[in-house]
């Protein structure tokens, strides 16, 4: 495996209406996203072109919300971080 091309940790990863971490890590690597606990236990993952990656639409928060495999995940991280990561990494896969 290469190294991640981006990394976030400490992220409160949540499918509706529960959490199901409150540390959790999102890396991109080798274009693919991974979700995982703060145990590295892996909570979902797919290649990017099967992602998406958008803020949140409630008020007042920055956080992002991930469609994987069809499953929507809230990422309490800073939304803008993850949605340019994400667009990023598709354009240097082509």
């Amino acid at each position: 495996m290469g190294e991640p091309e981006f990394t976030a940790t400490g992220v409160r990863i949540e499918r509706w209406p529960r959490a199901l971490t409150r540390a959790g890590k999102v890396l991109i690597r080798d274009g693919r996203l991974h979700l995982l606990t703060s145990r590295d236990r892996e909570i979902d993952s797919a290649p990017l072109g099967a992602v998406s990656a958008a803020r949140s639409w409630l008020p007042g928060r920055g956080d992002a919300v991930a469609r994987v495999n069809g499953r929507r995940y809230r990422l309490r991280m800073p939304a803008g971080r993850f949605v340019e990561a994400v667009r990023r990494a598709r354009a240097t896969r082509g």
